[in-house]
């Protein structure tokens, strides 16, 4: 499978298991999304468990709301993370604050799930990475799949958390891996084990890391469309590196990547989301304060830009493996 057919699938998955499961967002019913993840459901489970919704993302997070509530799970879509921003309100002070706010009286099971970053020539309002703005929001888990096989048990294990979960899913790879070059072929995704998605219930737990390289030399932590980057910039640089696939940025998994660090003596950064205030610094400074003593150079950080969303200027945009090249060989140097 590859990313939108492990999160289809893991749709029916729970909606066949639980009736409290709805859907809905924009186009996310008759339409089956814009990217076609919830295509299917509403034929299957009828206009009450899967259907549209109106232009009204603040609307949506609302009506979430009060249907974790009072019993049901929902499973919003925003079309693009992009559009995520009027729903932020309902968000932070409803959604993330409901657990705490009513002293464990009433939970909030719901996933509010979005594809986000770059990848299609969006521009400035389909492309941005806001991970960062969710991650400093107590009350909320965040979630950020880089393959099919975790895509499917993350979104299960998300809908299953009693506690509500951001699920943001890059859509550059939702059809397969991007290794930073935007002319390599994917028609090998196939053939690669993380494409492997069991049929069925599974699920992959939420706040633990993914060693999808051991290495010596250096640990990379990156998530989401970055992991394929990065594994692409180590094969090309040939440097003994650990790749890190976070999966979940909260709960983060502090003891893999402590872990890790401390192996290596050296510390690597990518993300896509522009680099001040981004989820990186927060790294920076947990891995700074947990293994100072252990780091034979700073920490370098790879990111995109401190500018608005280029369009004509995507692939420049990204980091990759030129870029990534770069900064290994500063962190090696030292």
């Amino acid at each position: 499978m590859n990313m939108i057919q492990a999160l289809n699938d893991a749709h029916k998955v729970a909606m066949r298991a639980d009736e409290d499961i709805v859907v809905f967002g924009e186009d996310a019913g008759y339409f089956g999304g814009v990217f076609r993840v919830t295509e299917g459901l509403q034929q299957e489970f009828g206009k009450q468990r899967a259907f549209d919704a109106p232009i009204s993302e603040n609307g949506i997070a609302a009506t979430a709301v009060g249907m974790a509530a009072y019993g049901l799970k929902p499973v919003i879509e925003i079309q693009f993370a992009d559009y995520i921003y009027p729903a932020y309100d309902q968000i932070v002070s409803e959604v993330a604050k409901m657990r705490y706010r009513t002293a464990g009286e009433w939970t909030m099971p719901m996933v509010i799930r979005s594809p986000y970053g770059g990848g299609i020539y969006g521009g400035q309002t389909h492309s941005q990475s806001p991970e960062s703005l969710f991650t400093h929001i107590a009350g909320l888990k965040v979630v950020v799949p880089s393959t099919p096989y975790d895509a499917k048990g993350l979104l299960l294990a998300a809908i299953e958390d009693p506690d509500p979960v951001i699920f943001f899913e890059p859509k550059r790879i939702y059809n397969g891996p991007f290794g930073g070059h935007h002319d390599q072929p994917v028609e090998a995704w196939a053939k690669r084990p993380e494409a492997e998605v069991p049929e069925g219930h599974y699920t992959v737990p939420l706040g633990k890391a993914n060693v999808v390289r051991e290495g010596e030399a250096l640990t990379v932590l990156a998530y989401g469309t970055m992991v394929h980057v990065a594994k692409t910039a180590m094969e090309e640089a040939g440097i003994d590196a650990e790749i890190l696939d976070l999966r979940t940025l909260v709960p983060l998994d502090i003891e893999a990547i402590e872990a890790s660090v401390k192996k290596t003596g050296r510390c690597l950064i990518v993300h896509e989301a522009p680099r001040t205030s981004g989820f990186g610094a927060e790294l920076s400074a947990l891995v700074t304060e947990r293994c100072f003593y252990h780091l034979e150079a700073p920490v370098e950080r790879v990111t995109g830009w401190d500018t608005p969303y280029p369009h004509s200027y995507e692939w420049t945009y990204f980091p990759g493996p030129a870029r990534i090249k770069k900064a290994l060989e500063k962190v090696m140097a030292q």
